[in-house]
């Protein structure tokens, strides 16, 4: 599947690994069970690692250990399920999380604005999507309302600094 990571397609090196599958070389993305039950094997590996988390699952559910992974994949089973929005805002905004949080499964066009704002800087695309599209999406909007992970300015906050200005 194609990957949109800082508004341009890249090769994606990372490895999604089922729970009872042996673990590759390179950097690989496990399930939070498995992080949880193999958690110092995992880091001893020395290569980057990532965990793929429910819509069920939480933020808070890593503790700690989301300052130690490079990326957090967060699952989108339905465009109509919104709790993974949550999960990123939580996790860029409470947790401090600063490593790559990617958007994986039903993830439409018109979302990845939003999602954007909320900290996701990489989507997993389906293969029938327009990547055209996609990469349109990332530039739509260049002024913003409120505040969000994204730190963009506000309006609000550009209109105080223009008249300041003058």
């Amino acid at each position: 599947m194609p990957l949109i990571k800082d508004g341009r397609v890249i090769e994606d090196v990372w490895e999604t690994v089922a729970d009872e599958a042996p673990l590759p070389h390179g950097p690989v993305i496990v399930s939070l069970t498995r992080l949880r039950a193999e958690l110092e094997e995992l880091l001893a590996r020395g290569t980057p690692l990532g965990v793929r988390l429910k819509s069920s699952e939480r933020a808070r559910d890593l503790g700690d250990v989301a300052q130690r992974l490079a990326l957090i994949a967060l699952e989108f089973p339905t465009f109509r399920d919104g709790r993974a929005y949550s999960t990123a805002r939580v996790l860029r905004e409470c947790m401090g999380f600063r490593g790559e949080l990617r958007a994986v499964g039903d993830v439409l066009r018109d979302q990845v604005f939003f999602m954007r704002r909320c900290g996701f800087d990489a989507f997993e695309m389906a293969g029938d999507q327009a990547l055209e599209g996609w990469l349109q999406a990332m530039g739509e909007f260049t002024v913003f309302y409120q505040p969000a992970a994204d730190d963009r300015t506000p309006a609000s906050q550009l209109r105080r600094l223009r008249k300041a200005a003058e």
